[in-house]
């Protein structure tokens, strides 16, 4: 097994993956471009592990100057319960730390409960006390 940093030439195999991967929410935003354009804000933070040629894992990591975020950590099936997960998390997390980031948030939906036992199990502190909101700039109707 071995983990790297993600490149955009890895963008159509982890986007196959990533429709594979239970819990795992995709949209425009995870398009070629806008992936590309997170990988180049954020180089070299974002992992993709492979074993032979094949994915068995992946994470988007990234900073605004000063909070982190992680997105898109997904696992294959057939390698979790083994640490890989957490290995990408403290590698993200490590990376974060060079950069100055102190804190780091990890959006979840609601309904993912084994995405919500996962970060559990790695020590993140479920939140009830912030609300999201969300606002689709190219549709502006407010």
């Amino acid at each position: 097994m071995t983990i790297i940093p993600l490149v955009i030439e890895d963008y159509d195999a982890i986007y196959d993956f990533w429709q594979s991967v239970e819990g795992m929410g995709l949209s425009s935003a995870d398009s070629r471009e806008g992936i590309e354009a997170y990988l180049l804000r954020n180089p070299g933070m974002s992992l993709v592990a492979k074993e032979n040629d094949s994915i068995a894992g992946t994470v988007l990591c990234g900073h605004d100057g000063r909070r982190g975020y992680i997105h898109h950590l997904a696992v294959a099936k057939n390698h979790r319960g083994k640490g890989l997960g957490k290995e990408l998390v403290d590698r993200c997390k490590g990376k974060l730390k060079e950069a100055g980031i102190q804190k780091c948030h990890i959006f979840i939906y609601v309904d993912n409960e084994s995405g919500k036992e996962f970060w559990r199990s790695v020590a993140w502190k479920e939140r009830d006390d912030i609300c999201l909101f969300s606002h689709d700039i190219d549709y502006p109707n407010y």
